[in-house]
């Protein structure tokens, strides 16, 4: 029975390697291109604005 655990361990172990590297190589996921471009459009409009008021150094 230790001889089966001492070759099953390493068995399981191969398996969840090569199910972790399936995993990982997989391709990326389709994102909305679009509305991505456009929220960031959106991002840098609202970093170029100005809050109001504007402080000088003293």
């Amino acid at each position: 029975m230790a001889a089966l655990a001492w070759l099953g361990i390493p068995v399981v172990a191969g398996l969840v390697a090569v199910l972790w590297a399936a995993w990982a190589a997989r391709p990326p996921r389709a994102t909305g291109d679009g509305a991505s471009l456009a929220e960031h459009q959106r991002f840098k409009a609202a970093m170029e604005r100005t809050t109001g008021t504007e402080r000088t150094a003293e």
